[in-house]
Parts: C-alpha cells; structure tokens; sequence
C-alpha cells in the first residue's frame, strides 16, 4: 500500500523546480520508513502553499524531488502568541508540539523569576515545530523567538495586543469568561513556571492595562497542560475552531 509523505522545504516552491532533500530528510525517507515510487510526497514552504512533489531520485547520499502542482494555498494561523517559561526538555518538547498543532503564529520563550531551567535550545524548538508542522497540515509555521526576561518583554510590550496570563492564585474569572468579553483578535497567552510567578511579577501583570488574568478551572495544572488547555480555549471562543 502507498503511504502519505510531507516535508518541509525551507526555501521557495514552485511547480517544476527541482529539490534535492538534506541528509536528515534523505536519512528518514531511505532508511526509517524506507520510502518506494508508489509512495506519495507532499511539501510546502511556509511561503506558497502545499504542493505534489514527484520521486526524481534515490541515491545512496540524497533524494531529489520535482515540484508539481500546488495542492493548497498558504493559510496563515490565526495572530495568537504563546508565552512560556520553558521547562525540563521534554516538557518543552511536548509545549512546542501541542502550541505549533493548535495554531500559534508565534512562540516566545520567558525567563521569570521562577523558572527553572536554563538549558533553551531555540534551534531544537524550531525542529519540533518543523516535525509538528509536518504531521498537522499546517502550511505555515511558528515564528520561534530567542528566549527573554519576562520583564524586558514587559517593558516594550505593543499595548493593542491583549496579554492573557494564566494565574495559579485563582483569584481570576475563569478564561472563558475572559475571552468572551474581550474581542481583540491580537492576542497573546501567558504561561509561567512551575513554581508560578513571583509577587512582583503578578503585581505587574495585574496593574498592566493591556493584561487580563484568567483560570482555567478550579484544579491548578502543569505547566505544559496549561498550555495545550488555555490555546485550546482561545481558538474556540476567539480563534480559527470559532468560526
């Protein structure tokens, strides 16, 4: 039986053009799920859209690939933010995958006063995003920004875009009811340690006019749960699933 294939392709498609695949994809296609010519390859660009790909070559170093045509156009994610303070690797891992699959156009690792690892790895969060990317149809793909203090992102935040933080007090209403009264489509969410924010940091967020603290439900959450669970939300009430 012919399997399905889809790649990533990190420069500009077009119908015709000739693509020779890097080592890691080659590696992949040959050897993990030893690719055939019956099978069936798609890629897309994050610029133009998906296309058909048809199987040039398989070398003993590389697979070339021809472009054919174009089986959807580019869909941009709606303009939602995740913020999280980063966590051990595979918990990253799992926050990456989870906000690339439910439609962040943007990811941003924060350093708070509270979190507790400094081993961030910008290259192998755009990796997994790539890998997610791949298995959920998206044609587009998260920005990933280096990581920053908390407080720097603070200061020169864009005050038209809403900042929704997560509050581990639950002292909040409940997001949903958050995101029913606010319309902004230029949204962000933030998701802080495990440890949670410190005082001075909550003080801040409360008393910012841009930010609105919300829950999410009477049971406090894992980090990573919080942020599969609260982009959820977003996209159902102010998002792409509310349509």
């Amino acid at each position: 039986m012919a399997k399905n294939f889809r790649l990533y392709i990190p420069e500009p498609l077009f119908p015709e053009k000739v693509i020779t695949l890097t080592e890691a994809q080659t590696h992949y296609l040959k050897n993990v799920v030893k690719i055939t010519r019956q099978d069936r390859i798609s890629c897309f660009d994050g610029q133009n859209g998906e296309f058909a790909a048809e199987l040039l070559n398989i070398s003993k170093k590389d697979i070339s690939l021809r472009i054919a045509k174009q089986l959807r156009p580019l869909t941009i994610c709606p303009d939602i933010w995740l913020l999280f303070a980063p966590l051990k690797k595979d918990k990253t891992d799992f926050v990456i995958e989870k906000a690339t699959e439910l439609g962040c156009r943007k990811i941003i690792p924060v350093i708070t006063e509270h979190t507790n690892t400094t081993n961030i790895k910008i290259e192998r969060y755009t990796a997994q995003s790539i890998e997610a990317a791949e298995q959920c149809r998206r044609t587009d793909l998260p920005e990933i920004i280096p990581p920053q203090p908390l407080s720097t992102l603070l200061a020169g935040w864009d005050k038209t875009r809403t900042l929704y933080y997560m509050d581990e007090t639950l002292n909040s209403p409940d997001f949903y009811t958050v995101l029913k009264g606010n319309s902004n489509k230029q949204a962000a969410i933030l998701i802080g340690p495990e440890g949670g924010f410190s005082s001075e940091e909550l003080s801040r967020l409360q008393n910012a006019p841009y930010a609105k603290g919300a829950t999410l439900g009477p049971r406090i959450l894992r980090a990573e749960t919080a942020v599969a669970a609260a982009l959820s939300c977003w996209q159902l009430i102010q998002g792409d699933w509310s349509n």
